[in-house]
């Protein structure tokens, strides 16, 4: 570890990301999920973390965060953004002062039919976002916060796009809003709000392949971000990945 300018030993920096999706559940409804990997290694071996790994220090963090993303599941998401950084000094409990990790925590977004596609193991699996065992280190907490933060802003930006297709129907858009909040809403006020918020528009055609009148399908305006980054957008484009060795969570 690099001196610090009070002639302490500096905390050594990981980067994790929680990478959420939608999948059909025993139901048939589609509910919200998230990949997560099991340690191999002390502390916590055994446990599930997120996905993460060290900080390369030529790396910029987005970059890291979706290599890392990327090396344990093979997932390449459609949104990816800074959520926050953890590094209280009880989140490895045991652990020596000089083994400190401060986490840098990403949140990213994939489709069904991506998701599909994930590296899935013994150590690599999704579990439901609302019912999820005990965490290595504070993952919990900081799921609780992705969670918290992905429904909050699912009200003013178009992040539900994140999971769907390009085109879709009001139907399968409201899937989305009702998987992510976890809760029914009513498809009158639903379709008012999404005409009153300008983001969606008709595409002219309609879902083929139904029993009665086909609905009308939609898509996101071009013209609006999938969520406002500001200035710090064109920060926020990575590179895609290829395949290298695997990591299981933070190295400490």
């Amino acid at each position: 570890m690099a001196p610090s300018t009070n002639g302490a030993n500096a905390p050594a920096l990981a980067v994790s990301t929680v990478i959420f999706t939608l999948r059909t559940c025993d139901t048939g409804e589609m509910k919200l999920a998230l990949a997560l990997v099991k340690r191999i290694r002390k502390p916590f071996d055994g446990l599930w973390a997120l996905p993460g790994g060290p900080l390369n220090i030529s790396e910029d963090l987005g970059t890291a965060a979706a290599r890392n993303l990327f090396e344990t599941t093979a997932l390449q998401p459609r949104y990816l953004e800074q959520l926050y950084a953890f590094g209280n000094l009880d989140r490895s409990p045991g652990s020596k002062l000089e083994d400190r990790v401060v986490s840098i925590v990403y949140w990213a977004l994939v489709g069904s039919d991506e998701a599909a596609e994930a590296i899935e193991s013994e150590n690599v699996a999704w579990f439901w976002a609302d019912e999820l065992p005990r965490l290595a280190f504070d993952h919990n907490l900081i799921v609780e916060y992705a969670l918290w933060r992905l429904r909050n802003k699912l009200e003013y930006s178009r992040l539900a796009h994140g999971f769907l297709g390009e085109r879709f129907t009001l139907a399968q858009l409201r899937e989305v809003y009702e998987a992510v909040l976890g809760r029914e809403l009513d498809p009158g006020n639903f379709r008012r709000m999404v005409e009153a918020n300008g983001a969606v528009v008709a595409t002219g055609e309609r879902l083929e392949g139904t029993k009665h009148r086909p609905p009308q399908l939609y898509r996101y305006d071009a013209s609006i971000e999938l969520a406002d980054q500001g200035p710090l957008a064109p920060q926020t484009q990575v590179a895609k990945q290829t395949p290298v060795a695997k990591q299981t969570g933070e190295k400490k």
